[in-house]
């Protein structure tokens, strides 16, 4: 719609600036990356180079200038504008995973270059086309057909067909969700499934392409010795039965020879093999056109390819021409080649073999036509074991007894076993190849149009080229032709060669160049796909295949190539080899099914592919196939593959760095942890699945280290990984000043928890105070049914300095806490002397003092304890104390009852405390507690208050000089004072209370101590002297932990009588149950 502007003049104002309005006014009328004559109005001062102002603040200052954004300057330090960050997306071009090294040259190169012009037809089409269709058709397909009969055949096709068309689904699902740079399939699989599982089938696919070079190159020398140069060989057949493994071994040196050059043509440059590429796909296509041909020629002119059969066995036609026993000549009848063959002599007399003289010889053709109705005899199976006679069906043949199988005879015989799921394995890497278009992403003009669209039209001609093939073959070539491998009845020729038309040489020499490019793909790529993996860094010992040549070629990486596919060649049998590469892609098949399922089933944010015709479904469907296909093939294969993949998942897990790139993986943990909360039960759980869930608290210092890191250590030998762990802190500060702190913090203690190997959780709360941020925790720490059960927490050994007067409060009302929230709680004294989880006690006993029952807790923490290396070697010990009116002896016999029901083993004693009059000890320990509790409540006043009570009582104590000299001080430090009482100082303050003194000190120097506290410090004593006099040498004793007192004026007499409790003792774990019952004799 119009608009309409109207600009007028603006005054400056007095103080030389203008106003908003003016600025936005004015600033359109600037042109962009315009320099105004004129100092910029504003403060007054032209724009100038000043020491305060970097370069980067007036270029970005200049880039505003007259964009209207001033708004939004804050924003614009961190993040882009809309128009740079689209023009950077624009102008993306890939780069392979993890190249950092010659980035800043490819940025010199990619302002020159072009945009990528490569379309669907030639991009991705014809690459796919030119590595599925490949030597298994040429070598393999006949003698499948006729080993499978047309129908199982057509069922193996439609079955691997099917799976790829599957995996070409989900591969083109996730391709089109996001750019997808080098590395192809490794890239997908990884980004999708996460480091693990995309380093280990990344690895499995590079084997699979390493094995596909070594099957392309023996297929290669298979042509070349068997059909185009057999008098090449190098190792002839000395005796009768020795040609296989003469073939073996010679295919054993070409192989080697052949990849040595390979290799060394890959590492001068591939972009010889990339312009010979197009050479090899235009002998595939004319062979495959040739054959179609032929097929159409057998309609009406089928060819004179006579076969000779003995009897209903097929005959190798390499020694001899006339098909016939005899033959008439002018001077009678004489005996043919053939007949030297089985007879000691070429007299019509000489001694035959047996089946030679009762069958006679006959001769069919080998291709009889489309139109003969061969067909209907070729469409069932007829597999047979190695060594077994090619023998036609529907002959005439006279069987022997007792057959001597000569070996120089020259029968068709098959030379391995044959059935259902071999022919899979040999045939299932034929389909392969389906990848080459996601490959070459990089040189798309629109690659998510492209991949989906090439991929899928490439798989379906090559389905249809396949399925038509079998049936054809099956239509027109004779089932004992179809069953020769090697061409033997045909005189040494390709059987799909004598079909074709013009010449047989088409698909020879057609069949040779193809498996050659196919060869140099294989060790193209391989070493491309293994650098990619060790540059990602997920693989420690693979980083040195990361390196290259200045210009990025993988030379480490193909070297290793080349040793893995010299393996794969020596083993020599294609009919080998083919399976293992078959198991190694069916892996990486069926993991890219099972990436875009799990990204399919999550639902996540970031999944929307611009390829829309995909299901998960599907993608079941495909990975089912895939794994199915994999146990068809070979079970044992499929196995070793699985232990090899299982195997680098783990090390990479292990060893390896960690990665975050949003892998689906990650986002099924995620699903899978919150169905497992919501299903888990908010209640308790049941006394027998009961175990300590803990919250460790953990103290930190000025610089934001750990206090006490034994707390992890004793906390890991409690749980030893089983269970939740969740370590927790507070700092003191408001957030928003302490989030970098609260940081910092964080990384120290998950640092600490690596290093003391804490599984568990970290969680740091910041709070205005310690006692909040503890009572935050103890309150919120967890999620769901994954709560805390149980605080274990250090014993404040500070809780009587001044320079932390309220830790003792803090402490007091954690245990407070702990109790409301029905928790157990766990207070290590001494914690600094528990041992670390390298250390182990060879000798020594865990010490169990029972003396209230707390739901099992102090059975249950020792046997806990014991499971770790620690403590395993130490004994247990329970004693338990009896008081005047109990039975100690029967005590004994329960308790022993008690725990053999428990299947706890422990030694038991029984400890009677005879009552006794409270001695003066515990009155002077009680009057001096006292005493120290009226000093600790004056730290609570205000400093002026403070110092005028500290004052008035240094005043009152001027009779002793030295007294004098260290009042202030004793009173500073609440600890240190020091109460030495005599009667006449007694007296006298009696005298000094009575006259006027401050109300808060009134109580100060009281002569009776409280009964309660008496009663308490003698309980305190007297267990003190048992446990001490028992349990002195202990490595670690455990006590039931008094709860606080109701009337929170006495928390400071409880914390001292916690003291006397534990006092000499060197390890000590108060513990104080949750209320609930956590041990049970019942299964």
């Amino acid at each position: 719609m119009p608009t309409n502007f109207t600009v007028v003049p603006v005054e400056a104002r007095a103080d030389g600036g203008v106003d908003e309005a003016a600025g936005l006014a004015e600033a359109p009328g600037v042109p962009e990356g315009a320099e105004p004559d004129c100092p910029s109005p504003g403060d007054g001062n032209p724009r100038e180079s000043s020491p305060f102002l970097n370069s980067v603040e007036l270029e970005r200052e200049s880039h505003l200038e007259g964009k209207n954004m001033a708004l939004f300057e804050e924003e614009m330090d961190s993040n882009p504008m809309v128009s740079s960050l689209l023009n950077k997306l624009a102008n993306y071009t890939n780069l392979s995973q993890g190249v950092v090294e010659h980035e800043e040259d490819e940025d010199s190169r990619r302002r020159e270059a072009k945009a990528p012009r490569m379309g669907t037809f030639i991009g991705v089409y014809l690459p796919c086309l030119q590595n599925i269709l490949g030597v298994i058709l040429f070598l393999r397909l006949t003698w499948i057909v006729g080993a499978a009969g047309v129908l199982e055949s057509f069922l193996i096709v439609s079955l691997c067909c099917t799976c790829t068309m599957l995996t070409a689904i989900s591969m083109s699902a996730i391709a089109t969700n996001g750019v997808v740079p080098a590395g192809g399939s490794y890239y997908m699989i990884s980004r999708s499934l996460g480091p693990e599982f995309g380093g280990a089938v990344g690895l499995c696919f590079y084997l699979g392409t390493t094995f596909a070079g070594a099957m392309y190159i023996l297929g290669t020398i298979e042509i070349f010795l068997t059909y185009i140069s057999p008098s090449a060989a190098v190792f002839q057949a000395t005796e009768a039965g020795s040609e296989a493994a003469a073939l073996l071994n010679n295919m054993r040196v070409y192989g080697s020879c052949t990849l040595a050059l390979m290799a060394m043509v890959v590492f001068v440059g591939v972009k010889y093999v990339n312009k010979l590429a197009l050479v090899f796909l235009a002998c595939v296509v004319l062979s495959i056109l040739a054959i179609y041909a032929g097929v159409i020629k057998t309609a009406f002119d089928p060819p004179d390819i006579p076969v000779c059969l003995l009897g209903n066995r097929t005959l190798a036609k390499r020694s001899f021409e006339a098909c016939a026993k005899t033959h008439i000549a002018s001077n009678g009848t004489v005996t043919t080649a053939l007949w030297s063959l089985f007879c000691n002599s070429s007299s019509p007399s000489a001694s035959c073999d047996e089946y030679f003289v009762q069958n006679n010889v006959t001769e069919i053709q080998g291709i009889p036509g489309v139109a003969s109705g061969v067909l209907l005899d070729n469409l069932w199976s007829a597999y047979s074991d190695k060594g077994a006679f090619v023998e036609k069906e529907g002959v005439p043949s006279v069987p022997v007894s007792e057959e001597s199988r000569a070996s120089g005879l020259p029968y068709v015989l098959t030379d391995i076993m044959t059935y259902f799921t071999m022919l899979v394995g040999i045939y299932f890497p034929s389909v392969t190849g389906i990848m080459a278009g996601s490959n070459r992403s990089g040189d798309l003009r629109d690659a998510q149009k492209s991949i989906p669209t090439g991929t899928i039209l490439a798989i379906v001609t090559t389905s249809f080229i396949y399925l038509s093939c079998i049936v054809l073959f099956g239509a027109c070539i004779e089932g004992v032709v179809l069953r020769d491998k090697f061409g033997e009845a045909l005189q040494g020729n390709l059987v799909i060669g004598m079909l074709a038309w013009p010449s047989p040489w088409v698909i020879v020499i057609g069949s040779f160049f193809s498996t050659c490019g196919a060869g140099l793909q294989s060790l193209t790529g391989a070493p491309r796909l293994l650098q990619a993996i060790a540059r990602d860094g997920i693989v420690p010992f693979l980083q040195v295949f990361g390196h290259g040549k200045a210009n990025g070629e993988p030379t480490w990486a193909l070297l290793l190539t080349t040793l893995i596919c010299e393996m794969g060649i020596l083993i020599a049998s294609l009919d080998s080899v083919a399976p293992i590469l078959s198991m190694f892609f069916l892996m990486c098949y069926m993991f890219v099914n099972l990436a875009c399922a799990v990204q399919t089933l999550l639902r996540t944010p970031n999944w929307r592919p611009r390829f829309k015709f995909y299901h998960w479904t599907l993608s079941f469907l495909g990975m089912s196939l895939c794994l199915a296909l994999m146990f068809i093939c070979s079970w044992y294969y499929a196995l070793f593959a699985m232990l090899i993949a299982g195997c680098i998942y783990k090390y990479i897990e292990y060893r390896g760095a960690e990665k975050e790139w949003g892998d689906g993986i990650r986002g099924l943990s995620l699903n899978a942890a919150r169905y497992a909360l919501l299903r888990l039960e908010h209640g308790p759980p049941h006394t027998k699945n009961w175990r300590p869930q803990v919250l460790v608290m953990l103290n930190l210092d000025a610089q934001r280290c750990v206090k006490h890191p034994r707390l992890l250590s004793f906390a890991s030998q409690l749980k030893a990984g089983k269970g939740l762990t969740i370590v927790g802190s507070v700092l003191e500060g408001t957030y928003l000043d302490q989030h970098l702190e609260a940081q910092q913090a964080e990384e120290n203690i998950r640092f600490l928890m690596g290093l003391e190997k804490t599984k568990g959780f970290c969680q740091l709360v910041v709070s205005s105070n310690l006692r909040d941020g503890t009572s935050h925790l103890i309150q919120s720490a967890g999620l769901g049914g994954m709560k805390h059960n149980t605080v274990l927490m250090a014993w404040p050994g500070s809780w009587k300095q001044e320079d932390n007067p309220f830790s003792w409060k803090n402490f007091v009302d954690t245990v407070r806490d702990t109790t409301a929230a029905q928790q157990a709680l766990l207070v290590a004294k001494n914690i600094d002397l528990f041992p670390q989880n390298q250390e182990r006690f060879s000798e020594g006993s865990i010490d169990v003092w029972w003396i209230v029952h707390d739901g099992g807790m102090l059975m249950l923490l020792p046997f806990l304890l014991r499971q770790h290396k620690v403590w395993r070697k130490c004994r247990m010990r329970i004693f338990t104390v009896a008081q005047v009116d109990d039975n100690s002896i029967q005590m004994k016999k329960d308790l022993q009852v008690f725990l053999y029901h428990l299947r706890i083993s422990a030694e038991v004693e029984v400890v009677e405390m005879v009552e006794n009059d409270i001695s003066a000890f515990t009155y002077e320990k009680t009057l001096v507690m006292e005493q120290r509790s009226q000093m600790l409540k004056q730290m609570q006043l205000s400093k002026n208050e403070r110092e005028r009570e500290a004052q008035l009582i240094h005043d009152r104590n001027t009779a002793s000089h030295a007294a004098a000299a260290t009042r202030p001080q004793a009173l500073s430090v609440p600890d240190k004072v020091q109460m030495t009482w005599t009667k006449e100082k007694l007296i006298a303050e009696k005298h000094r209370s009575k006259e006027a003194s401050t109300p808060g000190f009134k109580d100060l120097f009281s002569l009776k101590p409280d009964q309660s506290n008496v009663r308490r410090m003698h309980t305190a004593v007297k267990l003190n002297g048992v446990v001490l006099n028992k349990s002195q040498d202990a490595q670690l004793v455990l006590l039931n932990m008094p709860g606080p007192p109701k009337n929170r004026q006495g928390d400071e007499n409880y914390m001292e009588f916690l003291e006397v409790l534990t006092e000499g003792l060197n390890r000590v774990l108060l513990v104080r149950g949750g209320g609930r019952e956590v041990i049970t004799i019942y299964s």
